[in-house]
């Protein structure tokens, strides 16, 4: 069953409480070398990120390949544990909490994978994969957890009849619909899309996204996407967030950063979206030279090594993300401001 939902107009959530709420959070990974495992250096995965993630809210994530975007994502989830700094979800810091009480938490913080075949266990059937979460946590019966599987299977639009079935027998849509129901099972608050639909053809990403968004309408959901595809985020995403070598560069509402970006990263990145009229006139900015290392980034702005707009000042002086103009972030000496 791939039948295409429809979705109603996106507009912002009424909600304003903050249920994430991120404080210059690191990942380093270390670097060895010799017999004795000497730490020669580190990679600086994610590298003091500051954020907040709103109830009932999309939150996008875009950047390069590289740049630290799935490994912010675990990190938030405890997948990974942080380096340093505080991811508050309802205010407790789950970097703190004791293997007891983060068990329960994680009932209320869900992830959706990539890769829709490899995430899934091919010795099981649908009907385990989908009910282990409620074995493990809701101690359900045989009986409650297979009423549960046909509930949620119709819920993600597959033929619950088809749960004797292993993954392989289904399309790759329809294992990611498989991880959308394993996800929400535990009726989670908070999940993270990683490159949820990116590994899938273009008609059946549309498919997904408009299931994503019927979900989150009516579970109450609020989702951290994180994507490549810049047309994918606009669409579902309430705010974007750019990230760069492990920083965040730009925070915007959706629509005012694709109208007029602030950095000249984004601004970049924004043009390389190919326009729907091939007569419409695209400029677009070839960003020079390759993505610095995260084991050894430049100093200063870390995207001055590339960027066409570079003064003295980037190369010396770290930018730090404030607000340029009402409710727009930015990390940047000299932003791309509209002109008055």
């Amino acid at each position: 069953m791939n039948k295409t939902l429809d979705v109603p107009e996106r507009k912002l959530p009424a909600a304003s409480e903050v249920l994430l709420e991120v404080k210059d959070v690191k990942k380093y990974f270390p670097i060895t070398k010799g017999l004795l495992n000497r730490t020669v250096g580190q990679v600086k995965a994610v590298d003091g990120v500051n954020l907040s993630i709103r109830q009932g809210e999309t939150f996008g994530l875009v950047g390069e390949s590289g740049c630290g975007k799935s490994t912010f994502g675990r990190v938030l989830l405890r997948l990974q544990s942080a380096t340093g700094g505080e991811v508050l979800f309802n205010g407790k810091d789950i970097h703190s909490l004791g293997s007891r009480e983060m068990r329960k938490l994680r009932e209320e913080m869900q992830i959706i994978f990539q890769d829709p075949f490899g995430s899934l266990n091919p010795r099981f059937l649908v009907k385990d994969i989908i009910g282990e979460p409620l074995r493990i946590h809701r101690k359900m019966s045989a009986k409650e957890t297979d009423a549960r599987v046909v509930e949620l299977m119709e819920l993600v639009g597959l033929d619950a009849s088809r749960r004797n079935r292993y993954p392989h027998e289904f399309s790759g849509g329809q294992r990611q619909r498989i991880g959308i129901a394993r996800a929400i099972a535990l009726n989670p608050k908070f999940i993270v899309a990683d490159e949820a639909v990116s590994a899938l053809d273009v008609s059946v990403q549309s498919q997904v996204i408009n299931l994503l968004m019927k979900l989150q309408k009516e579970l109450g959901l609020t989702f951290l996407f994180i994507a490549h595809g810049l047309n994918v985020v606009r669409h579902i995403s309430d705010r974007v967030g750019v990230m760069y070598l492990g920083k965040l560069v730009e925070v915007a509402e959706t629509e005012e950063l694709f109208a007029a970006p602030l950095h000249p990263y984004t601004a970049a990145l924004l043009s390389a979206i190919p326009k729907p009229s091939p007569r419409r006139k695209q400029e677009r900015i070839m960003l020079e030279g390759d993505v610095p290392s995260p084991a050894n980034p430049p100093s200063g702005c870390r995207f001055h090594t590339r960027c066409p707009f570079v003064q003295d000042t980037c190369r010396q002086t770290e930018p730090l993300l404030k607000e340029a103009v009402p409710g727009r972030q930015v990390a940047c000496h000299f932003p791309l401001l509209p002109k008055s």
